[in-house]
């Protein structure tokens, strides 16, 4: 992990919302798109709340008619998180929308051709307050009407480069972006160049980091589906995060954004960025040796605790003896399981060995008993008590006596030679 780049810090909010920073010493923010209308008040209100329950520090809205920015107003009233209205090709949206008390506009400069219009909605948030999040995806950065000129664009910069032309040009539609911004004094500012390719997304904000010191929103744009949007967003995100690169941001899904918000934020508790909150699961991969309906344990244990349990333990739910006992000993609460049995540990400590249908019920009861002892001071999360030696393999969650005797194993136990 790298020490974190330093770099301008904005603030969005307000004194209802309470205000974050996005920059500086801040930590890494979560944000998400609602998919609903907005002019539907209701029921953008419900998905704010429900992206906002999932741990959305921000949520941004789409505001392309008038409708939709005359409900924001009442959406300001109600939202438990900063708003952010996305602007693209009416600058008079953004305008509304700053009358309305958004905190953060996404506007696009190179969408709005009248430089004084341009102007006229950087002045209102300079006035209002309100910082400004510029970007360049690949998609749209590309000049589609001239060819002769777009022939010129695909040219030369970055040569060397796989994407050379298209990095050269993120770079240079961000340079005259920025020049419009600097000419109104205006520095409340927001960076994003993103793409699909994972790796562009990661030479392009590496090379933005370098040049300029505003704060910078992450995301890999198009990126699909959860299934493969997932592992395209966070080889790209979590390079950059890892390298100390990115302020805030945003997994992309063509899916409910709730996913959104809860894979970024388990991308921030993975790599240390945020605290936890709630349980910290953790299984094994599963092999010929399991013994037990690990899959349906596994999914059973997540979405029991995660509606029971909102103290930040580590959960351990081990499917054999190999890997079972390490796990379980660096767990707060942990069972390995064999032979259609499984041996639940607190903290390190044996607490029970029940039948295979006796697992989950047990394990949700240390759970619960655990997080009670956790919140009377009791107990300290991430203590280990004992060491925890492995069971013997043909013992009580081995392969048992019955092989033994009819010669399917031979009798070896551990420490036995």
């Amino acid at each position: 992990m790298q020490e974190r780049r330093t770099c301008r810090k904005v603030t969005v909010g307000d004194d209802r919302v309470g205000r974050l920073g996005i920059g500086g010493d801040s930590p890494v923010s979560v944000q998400s798109m609602c998919s609903v209308f907005t002019h539907e008040i209701d029921t953008c209100l419900a998905e704010i709340n429900k992206l906002a329950a999932a741990g959305a520090d921000i949520v941004r809205v789409a505001v392309p008619e008038r409708k939709d920015t005359e409900a924001l107003a009442e959406i300001m009233k109600q939202t438990p998180v900063p708003i952010v209205a996305d602007v693209h090709f009416h600058y008079k949206r953004a305008l509304e929308a700053v009358e309305a008390g958004v905190h953060k506009i996404r506007l696009n400069p190179g969408n709005i051709s009248d430089r004084d219009q341009v102007n006229e909605v950087i002045d209102a948030c300079k006035s209002a307050g309100i910082p400004i999040r510029i970007g360049v995806n690949e998609g749209s950065i590309i000049e589609r009407k001239d060819k002769q000129k777009r022939m010129e664009e695909l040219g030369a910069y970055f040569e060397g480069h796989r994407s050379g032309h298209l990095l050269a040009i993120m770079i240079a539609k961000l340079e005259e972006y920025l020049d419009i911004f600097a000419e109104r004094d205006f520095h409340d500012v927001v960076i994003s160049a993103k793409s699909m390719d994972a790796t562009l997304v990661i030479d392009a904000y590496t090379e933005i980091a370098r040049r300029f010191d505003y704060p910078l929103h992450l995301g890999v744009t198009h990126a699909g589906t959860r299934e493969t949007g997932s592992i395209r967003s966070i080889a790209a995100l979590g390079t950059l995060l890892a390298n100390g690169i990115g302020d805030t941001i945003r997994i992309s899904y063509a899916s409910d954004p709730v996913y959104e918000v809860e894979d970024g934020v388990e991308l921030l508790c993975s790599l240390a960025m945020r605290d936890r909150t709630g349980i910290e699961l953790i299984a094994c991969p599963t092999c010929g040796r399991i013994q037990v309906d690990l899959f349906t344990l596994v999914e059973e244990v997540k979405k029991t605790l995660e509606t029971e349990i909102t103290v930040p333990m580590k959960v351990a739910v081990m499917g054999c003896v190999v890997n079972g006992p390490g796990e379980a000993e660096g767990a707060d609460v942990a069972v390995f399981a064999g032979n259609k049995r499984g041996i639940i540990y607190v903290q390190g400590e044996r607490v029970a060995n029940v039948k295979e249908e006796e697992i989950l019920e047990c394990l949700l009861a240390e759970c619960t008993s655990f997080q009670t002892r956790i919140l009377n001071g009791e107990a300290t999360l991430g203590q280990k008590n004992v060491e925890i030696i492995p069971p013997d393999p043909i013992g009580e969650l081995g392969s048992g006596e019955d092989k033994i005797r009819s010669g399917d194993v031979e009798q070896i136990t551990i420490g036995k030679t």
